[in-house]
This record gives structure tokens, sequence and C-alpha cells, in this order.
């Protein structure tokens, strides 16, 4: 990180001036958390025996022989509440209690986050209030409901697109007005300083284990590690271990959609250009005028207009490769692991092996890690669904 909250031109906090003191304690204790042994002790400990850690890393051989390469699935899948959301929120959620804020809000697409913060804050007994688009509501009912029965509130928004852009817009509102009482619990590497930061020190958890577990594999560091690239949340914890490793080959998938020739889409490096959305700088859809296009992905947790600033820092230096598969591609790759592993991924994560399956030829006798990031029973409504309409 160069000039304090950015990541070369990115990054910075750009918020309303009521919240900057709650971004300063933020920071600070965050700084200090880090310094704790105490506070190390008890998140090491939850992320131990409560959230499941180290989670597996699974080699696919039905898969791999299908491909042509060795590929490495890292089971975030298997994280308590089937995802790696779970370590973000929890962190969070400790975060609160030591500011001694009694309640917790968050936004939602894929609904795996809510639950994670639903769960912290069950755990915790913290008030917990969700924020999710109303169309996400719908996708994601099971989540829903899940998050109900831990006792958190979920909070329909009916505005703009109804998915997560305007789920985050209505947690910031409800932020600037509760502030003193209230931590805002954000789901990814995004917003404004330190939340880029914090998150990132949460999630380390997945890449510092996946480069101990693939040396004790395969004795040797892999070729190539790919994930899928929402906000970024999944994809910078696996990438963040080998960034300086420049033989390491590092690839985040975004959301094709129906073709990044047409408006339905979430592709921020592929279309997007440079501006300010949510508190930070970074790469965001807009238009001309610089108003945020509608976007879409067939996975909610990928249908978002702006990527996490370090996200856009790394593409814009060329350390990461940034690339799209389409909502058919993600089917097929949803469905090919299901039947060739038994392991149903989520959408989101189904990007990235739909990326591998597109371009297996360039991967050819290569050691390939995905991060799959969360479990696919979610999205089996959307994808029946899909099957009916496509006719299969």
């Amino acid at each position: 990180m160069g000039k304090k909250g950015y990541y070369g031109n990115f990054g910075g906090r750009f918020v309303p001036e009521t919240l900057m003191p709650a971004l300063y304690e933020l920071e600070e204790v965050l700084k200090a958390a880090k310094k704790d042994t105490s506070f190390k002790r008890e998140l090491h400990s939850y992320q131990r025996e409560y959230i499941g850690r180290p989670t597996p890393l699974y080699y696919a051989r039905n898969a791999s022989e299908k491909l042509g390469f060795k590929l490495y699935l890292k089971r975030e899948d298997l994280c308590h509440t089937g995802a790696h959301k779970i370590l973000n929120a929890l962190g969070q959620a400790l975060l609160a209690k030591r500011m001694n804020k009694k309640r917790i809000i968050a936004e939602t697409g894929a609904g795996q986050h809510g639950v994670a913060c639903a769960t912290a804050a069950s755990l915790l007994a913290l008030d917990c209030v969700i924020y999710m688009g109303e169309d996400d509501v719908k996708r994601q009912r099971i989540n829903v409901m899940r998050m109900e029965m831990l006792g958190a509130k979920v909070q329909p928004v009916k505005s703009g697109t109804r998915t997560l852009k305007d789920a985050i817009n209505e947690a910031l509102r409800d932020w600037v007005t509760n502030v003193r009482t209230t931590h805002y619990v954000l789901g990814t590497v995004f917003g404004p300083y330190p939340y880029p930061e914090l998150v990132k020190y949460f999630v380390s958890a997945i890449g510092r284990e996946a480069k101990r577990q693939i040396l004790k594999r395969e004795g040797r560091l892999p070729d190539v590690v790919v994930a899928c690239v929402g906000g970024g949340s999944n994809a910078m914890g696996i990438f963040l271990p080998f960034l300086k490793m420049k033989d390491v080959m590092l690839i985040g998938v975004e959301a094709g959609g129906e073709g990044i020739s047409t408006n339905k889409h979430a592709a921020r490096f592929q279309k997007g250009r440079i501006g300010i959305f949510q508190g930070s700088k970074s790469y965001v859809l807009q238009d001309e005028w610089g108003q945020i296009l509608d976007t879409y992905s067939i996975a909610p947790g990928l249908d978002y207009a702006s990527v996490g600033p370090e996200h856009s820092f790394l593409f814009e230096s060329g350390r990461v490769q940034y690339t799209y598969a389409e909502d058919e591609e993600v089917i097929e790759a949803y469905l090919f692991l299901s039947r060739e592993e038994g392991i149903l991924p989520a959408l989101e994560s189904s990007h990235a092996l739909a990326f591998l399956m597109k371009n297996r030829k360039e991967f050819k006798d290569k050691i390939v890690l995905v991060n799959l990031s969360g479990r696919g029973d979610k999205d089996l409504t959307t994808v029946l669904n899909r099957l009916k309409k496509d006719g299969a």
C-alpha cells in the first residue's frame, strides 16, 4: 500500500463526514487487535473449533483426468455456514464487541455473507439486521430463512435493481443514522478504508493454508491459482501469499452474464472504468455521465458494479489477469463438478471452473488451484429453472 488507504491509485475513503470518526475508530481497533495476543488467540480458536479450519485441499482426480491438468480445490464450501464469508463476519463481530457496539448490520447478495453475519451475531449475542435486494431475497429464499432462523432481521431492498448494489446503499444509510451503536460488517474487500485491509486480514487464512497444503502435497507451488471475483474477498484471500511469487499465475474470473457485448453482465475490468462508488475509488461499471449501470449475473454474489480497490491495482500492474465466464459456461461447470466429484459448487465459484474448462488446453499438465468459495445447494433452484428454460 502506498499513500495511506490507497493501493496505487485506488482506494481511499469517500464517505459523509459523519462516518469518518467510525472509520478512524475501526482503523485503531484493528491495529490494536492485530497486536493483541488474547484477540488473536480467541480469533484462531473460533476459526479452528467453530468454523472448522483448516479447510481441506482436495485433489479432484476425476475432474483432473477429464481436464488434462491437476485440479486442486480449496474447500471453503466446507466452512461452517457453507462459505468463506464466515471468516470475515466472525472477525468483524469480534471487533464490534471490542468497540462495545451491540448491533451489527450487513448487506448480502448470494446470502452467504448474511448467513455468516447472522451466525456470528447469534454466537456473540449481537442484534443483527441484514439488507438484501428484493430480487436476491427471491433467488436465495433458503438463505433468507436461515438468517431469520438464526435471529437476524432480513430487510428487503426494493429500490434500484433490487440487488447487492442497492442493499449496500441501504446499509450505508442505516450506518450513518446509527453509527454510535452499530457496526457495519461490510462483506468484501471493498468500501472506504480500512475495510479493504480489514477484510483482507480476516480472509488471509485461506491463502496461508492453501500454500502450506499444496507444498506438502506436491512439494512445490501451483502453476496457476484461479478464483471468482465479485467484490473480491475470496480471490484476495487465496491470492495473497502468492502475490510476490511471479512464477505463479493468478487469474480472477468475473461475471460475463449473458455476454459482455450485452448490458447483462458484471465484468468491471472488461467494460468498466475508474470511478468513485460506495466509498472507494476503483473500476466501476458506469455510463458516460458517471451514472452507475445496472448489472447482472446468474451468481448473486458477483452481481456488483465495482470491485475491491486492490484488485484494480493488481489489474493495472498486470500481476493478476482478470477475465470472465458467461452463464451458459457457468451452468456447465456447475454440473461438471457435481457429476465428476460429487461436489455442488456455488455458482460464484463455478465461474472459476468454467474459465478453466473453456481454456483447458492452456493448462495441460499444470498444477491448478481453485478456491471453491462456497457450496452450491443455495443455487439449486436457479440451476433447475435454467435447465428447464433451456429444455435440458
